[in-house]
């Protein structure tokens, strides 16, 4: 009988990751979602699951400074990676100006998908690549699904966050 060294799908790996600023180890399967390890084992659940496809962006995370759906990210391959959840957004006990600016403009009806959309409005904001006009921003934000239909609110959330931005930034929209 041959020995082998694979591993089995229920081994667990230790995975280590920088959650919300503070360095965390997780024993995960090798083959465990991001969203279920925030979710089940971190115990962090502002960050939804809508439909584990990577459809409706209610999962969307920051990974790296980037906005990634958890649902379509395995685990393992946030080694040594930054993770921002919703959890992590305020600072010092104040709101994010996303955040800020979502209630504001009453940018949520039911509120499950608003985790999901300020995390990626808030990767859109710093991306200072991408325009500012609506319509850009409308495109951004489009693989974040509401089902409330409260895009309106939500498209003048983002904007009034960005002229904030610029406000408190001397005006610059380059």
């Amino acid at each position: 009988m041959m020995e082998t060294t694979e591993h089995s799908p229920e081994a667990a790996v230790s995975v280590h990751l920088t959650l919300n600023g503070v360095p965390v180890t997780a024993e995960v399967s090798p083959n465990a979602i991001l969203l279920d390890v925030l979710r089940e084992q971190l115990g962090l659940t502002g960050t939804k699951k809508g439909c584990d496809h990577g459809q409706c962006g209610a999962c969307t995370v920051h990974v790296e400074g980037r906005a990634m759906n958890a649902c379509l990210r395995l685990a393992v391959m946030c080694e040594g990676q930054a993770i921002t959840t919703i959890e992590g957004l305020a600072e010092g006990g104040r709101l994010h100006p996303v955040q800020q600016a979502f209630l504001d403009h009453d940018a949520f009806q039911c509120g499950y998908c608003s985790p999901g959309q300020i995390m990626s409005a808030v990767a859109l904001l710093e991306d200072r690549r991408v325009p500012g006009d609506v319509t850009t921003v409308r495109e951004a934000m489009s693989g974040n699904l509401c089902r409330c239909g409260a895009y309106q609110n939500i498209l003048a959330a983002i904007q009034d966050a960005r002229l904030r931005r610029h406000g408190q930034e001397g005006g610059d929209d380059a």
